[in-house]
């Protein structure tokens, strides 16, 4: 079944994959004071988990803290604007429109996302995404090692590589993972190594992680251990050390990473709102998310990696408020601010409701 859930933060109500009995219960859990700030913030989020299959959008109702979902396999980067967002899948990247006109609602959603487009790109373990200055998608082409956008007549379209990598081929050479765009072209991208033969970036998850100017292929940070989700947000290019579960920000002068602060999980997925990061957690679920500094951090305060949503005030580095996913989903790829949402919902292929949601321009 693929259909909304609406939840509020005193009540965990289990989603439609959880209810085989050899499935761990699945669960949200918001912090105490979370519904409260949420009230005020102005804006809704989204996050994706590959490992589910899985797109939610987190928004306020009437009754509390609204939650909607949907399908789509091996769903991760994703990219919004106000009335559309980018989204990757497994071997498509799909365009969402909002069908909703100012002051309209949809059983109670101000917001409302339809896959109005698609491409097919193949299975190019598509990671982050970045929306240019006209308005068209740009991906990171994980497997072939560059950046990429959609084609209406071939897989992808290369639009950049690491001046490093000798050849495109399908073999996930570096890693490159993120990407950060600038005044509406891409800036900076990530990288876990300068691996440039097949998955020779596994060889280097500690301290091979780097970051790179697109526009002059020199590298401004590296040092990093599994870096991802670089951000440019209020004249700072932002990312996470996903190995020793940070948040921080790059001086390019210095060319150097300073940590804001520790989160409690493997971090993937950056977003920010007004002075807000809201940060995606990942437990440590097999042999590239292990063996990182960040296990040998939790262990010294005592804690386990979780999995979920941390939000972090970024006047003071504090971790004020989070929202915590148990049961059978453990990894988190990408966050999104959707902007001028407060209510959003999507649309999904798996029930009838998106065959009589009809919307045509007028002559």
């Amino acid at each position: 079944m693929d259909k909304p859930l609406n939840q509020s933060s005193g009540y965990d109500q289990s989603a439609p994959q959880a209810a085989q009995q050899d499935q761990p219960q699945f669960g949200l859990h918001f912090s105490r004071q979370f519904e409260s700030w949420y009230k005020g913030f102005n804006a809704s989020f989204t996050f994706t988990t590959y490992q589910a299959g899985k797109v939610f959008m987190v928004g306020m109702g009437e009754q509390g803290i609204s939650i909607t979902e949907r399908s789509f396999a091996r769903c991760m980067g994703i990219a919004t604007r106000a009335d559309r967002f980018y989204l990757a899948s497994q071997y498509q990247l799909w365009r969402f429109n909002n069908v909703l006109g100012a002051g309209e609602n949809y059983q109670g959603y101000d917001k409302l996302f339809i896959p109005q487009l698609g491409w097919t790109t193949g299975d190019v373990d598509a990671h982050d995404i970045g929306i240019d200055a006209e308005g068209r998608p740009v991906f990171v082409n994980t497997l072939f090692s560059c950046l990429a956008r959609p084609s209406d007549t071939a897989s992808f379209e290369v639009i950049w590589k690491p001046p490093f990598i000798s050849k495109l081929a399908p073999e996930d050479r570096c890693h490159l993972n993120g990407l950060a765009m600038y005044e509406g072209q891409p800036g900076w991208v990530t990288m876990i190594s300068q691996s440039d033969v097949s998955e020779g970036w596994r060889d280097h998850r500690q301290s091979g992680g780097l970051v790179m100017d697109v526009r002059s292929n020199e590298i401004v940070c590296e040092g990093l251990s599994m870096p991802h989700s670089p951000r440019w947000y209020k004249k700072r290019l932002w990312l996470l050390n996903s190995g020793t579960g940070e948040l921080g920000s790059i001086d390019p002068a210095k060319g150097e990473f300073e940590p804001l602060c520790f989160v409690p999980g493997y971090a993937r997925g950056l977003a920010f709102h007004g002075q807000y990061a809201l940060v995606g957690l990942s437990k440590a679920r097999n042999q590239s998310f292990s063996g990182l500094a960040l296990d040998d951090e939790l262990k010294k305060r005592n804690a386990e990696a979780r999995c979920g949503i941390a939000v972090i005030d970024l006047n003071t580095g504090n971790l004020i408020h989070s929202m915590r996913i148990d049961g059978i989903v453990e990894e988190l790829f990408d966050v999104a601010i959707l902007p001028e949402a407060i209510r959003p919902m999507l649309l999904g292929f798996k029930t009838d409701e998106i065959k009589h949601m009809i919307k045509f321009d007028e002559i």
